[in-house]
C-alpha cells in the first residue's frame, strides 16, 4: 500500500509524519487514517503536530496499514508476542502475528528475548499489516551474550539501526530511569519489575554512570527521525503492585519522560508515553491527567492497569477492568494482559484471550467517550438478537468463531439457526418472543 507513497517522498531530507504534519502537509497516511476514524484530515494533520496523535509508520514498512494512536481517534490495543530462551520458533512467532491481527490488535509489539531475533523480526514485520514495536534492550543484551561489560552506547545504536532498516515502527526505550532515581526504590515492595528498567538499573549500578538511553537521546532522534521510528518512551518504575502506585519512584521518572517528549518533538520525532502498571480503580483517573500534564498530552499507553495483585490466571480481566477506565479517562492504547501474565510465555490461545479482553476494553471505552458511531455494531447486535437472526449476532460479535461454538454446544443442527430461541430459556420462556406477542396482540 505505502510503497508508492514512501517512494516520492524518498528525497526528502526528513521523513516523519510529525515534520509534515507541522509543515501543514496532509500526507497519505493522514488521510487514510481520517477514513478509518471518520474525521477531516486536516484534525488529524492538526492533532499529530499538536504531538497528540501519533501514526506509527517506519518508511521501510511499505505492507503496513497506517493506523493513528491519539485521544481523537478510537482506543487502541497492542498485542504482546515474543520469544524467549526456553521457547523460541519463528512459525509460532508469526502465528502469533496472524492471530492478533484476526482479532483485532492494532499494534505488535515483538519482546523476543531467544533465538534468531534478526530473523524472527524480518518474519513479523513481513507478514504483519500493524505497525511492529521492540524493546530494543531485549536484542542489545542478546547480542552481548548477557555481557554488561560489553554493553557500550555505540552497541546499542547499532542495534536500534539495524531494527530501524528492518521496519519497526516504533521503539520502547527506558530512557527517563535516571541513576538519581535509585534511591527511591528503597521504600517500595517490589522495586523495579520493568524488564527494561531492570537491565537499566544493573547497568547504572555497574557503571555508576547515568543511564545510557538518556546519556544517547539525541543520538536515538536522529535514528528515528531517518525512518520515522516513533518512540514509545519506557516507564521503568512502573509499579508492580498496587502498593507501590503512584509512589514518588514513578511521579519522578514520569516528569523525566515529560522533558524527554519535548526534545524529541523538536527533531520532529512521534512519541507516546507509557504508563502503569498495577493501580487501583480510584487512582487511574490521576495517573491519566498526571500524565496529561507532565507529558503535554502525548499519547498516553498503558498496560493494563491491573486492579488487583490476586488474579493469577484470570489477569486478562483483572487489567481489561483497568484498562477500560483508563482507557474511558483518556488513555490512547492499551497493551494486553494475557491469562499468563506473571506466570508464564503466552502461546496463540492466549494470545486471543487477551486481545478479545482488551477489545471489550477499548471498546467500551469508545461508547463512554461517544466516538463518532462508536456504538453502531452494538446496535445492530440488539436487532440481530430481537429478531432471532444467529447468523448476523455471530458475524457480530467481537470473536464470531466463540460465539458460534458457545451456541452451537447445546444447538448445533443448522436448523436452529433460525429458532425463535436459545438453549438458555427455550421455547417457551423466551423473553424476547413473548415480548414480541404482547406487542402483535396490542397494537
Amino acid at each position: 500500500m505505502r510503497t508508492k507513497w514512501v517512494e516520492a517522498r524518498k528525497n526528502d531530507k526528513i521523513k516523519t509524519q510529525l515534520h509534515y504534519a507541522k509543515k501543514g502537509i496532509i500526507t497519505q497516511e493522514m488521510e487514510y487514517v481520517a477514513n478509518l476514524e471518520y474525521l477531516e484530515p486536516e484534525i488529524v494533520r492538526k492533532e499529530i503536530a499538536k504531538g497528540r496523535l501519533i501514526l506509527p509508520s517506519n518508511v521501510n514498512h511499505t505492507n503496513l496499514e497506517p493506523m493513528g494512536i491519539g485521544i481523537a481517534t478510537r482506543t487502541k490495543i497492542n498485542s504482546n508476542i515474543g520469544s524467549s530462551a526456553l521457547a523460541s520458533s519463528i512459525e509460532e512467532e508469526v502465528q502469533k502475528t496472524l492471530i492478533s491481527i484476526k482479532y483485532g490488535a492494532d499494534t505488535i509489539m515483538d519482546l523476543s528475548t531467544g533465538g534468531d531475533l534478526d530473523s524472527i523480526r524480518e518474519a513479523v514485520i513481513k507478514n504483519s499489516s500493524v505497525p511492529i514495536g521492540t524493546v530494543p534492550i531485549y536484542q542489545i543484551l542478546h547480542d552481548v551474550k548477557n555481557d554488561i561489560n560489553a554493553l557500550t552506547i555505540d552497541k546499542m545504536l547499532e542495534v536500534m539501526e539495524r531494527q530501524a532498516k528492518q521496519g519497526v515502527s516504533y521503539f520502547t526505550i527506558h530512557c527517563g530511569f535516571l541513576l538519581e532515581h535509585m534511591p527511591l526504590l528503597a521504600k517500595r515492595k517490589m522495586g523495579v519489575v520493568s524488564r527494561g528498567g531492570s537491565l537499566m538499573a544493573s547497568w547504572m549500578m555497574h557503571y555508576h554512570k547515568q543511564n545510557p538511553f538518556y546519556e544517547a537521546f539525541d543520538d536515538i532522534l536522529d535514528i528515528c527521525q531517518r525512518y520515522d521510528v516513533s518512540l514509545s518512551l519506557g516507564d521503568s518504575l512502573r509499579p508492580g503492585c498496587l502498593a507501590d502506585s503512584s509512589d514518588i519512584a514513578q511521579l519522578s521518572e514520569l516528569k523525566v519522560l515529560g522533558e524527554l517528549t519535548k526534545r524529541a518533538w523538536e527533531k520532529d520525532v512521534q512519541v507516546m508515553v507509557e504508563g502503569p502498571g498495577h493501580v487501583p480503580m480510584n487512582e487511574i483517573e490521576r495517573n491519566v491527567e498526571l500524565q496529561k500534564e507532565l507529558c503535554f498530552e502525548a499519547p498516553f499507553y498503558v498496560l493494563g492497569p491491573l486492579v488487583t495483585d490476586i488474579a493469577a490466571g484470570y489477569d486478562h480481566i483483572a487489567s481489561a477492568i483497568g484498562a477500560a477506565i483508563a482507557a474511558w479517562k483518556g488513555v490512547a492504547m492499551l497493551c494486553y494482559v494475557t491469562p499468563k501474565e506473571h506466570l508464564g510465555l503466552p502461546n496463540a490461545k492466549d494470545v486471543r484471550e487477551g486481545i478479545i479482553a482488551y477489545k471489550i476494553a477499548a471498546h467500551s471505552a469508545d461508547i463512554a467517550r461517544g466516538r463518532i458511531n462508536a456504538r453502531l455494531r452494538d446496535d445492530a447486535m440488539s436487532n440481530a438478537r430481537y429478531n432471532f437472526d444467529w447468523n448476523r449476532q455471530f458475524e457480530l460479535a467481537l470473536d464470531p468463531e466463540r460465539a458460534k461454538e458457545y451456541h452451537d454446544e447445546s444447538l448445533p443442527q443448522e436448523v436452529f439457526k433460525e429458532a425463535k430461541f436459545c438453549s438458555m430459556c427455550g421455547p417457551k420462556f423466551c423473553s424476547y418472543k413473548i415480548s414480541q406477542e404482547i406487542i402483535k396482540q396490542h397494537s
